[in-house]
């Protein structure tokens, strides 16, 4: 039952930075283990990011295309879970999507819920 909203897309060019929210409705962000996915043209989605549930301590996790680019975070008080994006390269180009994993993150590319997507285009 819980209802995701992605903001914060847009264009930007190579080596500048944007900053993704996923916002809920329905229930608190803190219960659930939150991925990030992004889905470009001829190319596979990906999972990109994950933060655990609160519960879990909140540990965060990066694929290897965006380690030390993009950090994800919570702020409870927002019901609020971002994806700071620094560096951005034209490969980034995708629709990026938050997401609940069935289970923990474990990168299964399996979930409950997810949002509408927001676009990102990196010029090149």
């Amino acid at each position: 039952q819980v209802q995701l909203q992605e903001s914060g897309g847009g264009l930007v060019q190579p080596g500048g930075s944007l900053r993704l929210s996923c916002t809920a409705s329905g229930s608190t962000l803190d219960d659930y283990a939150i991925a990030w996915l992004r889905q470009a043209p001829g190319k596979e989605r990906e999972e990109v990011s994950c933060i655990s549930s609160a519960l879990a301590d909140s540990n965060t996790y990066y694929s290897d295309p965006v380690k030390g680019r993009f950090t994800i975070s919570r702020d409870t008080a927002k019901n609020t879970v971002y994806l700071q994006m620094d560096s951005l390269e034209p490969s980034d180009t995708a629709v990026y999507y938050c997401a609940t994993p069935l289970g923990p993150c474990n990168w299964s590319n399996e979930y409950a819920n997810w949002g509408q997507g927001t676009q990102v285009t990196v010029s090149s």
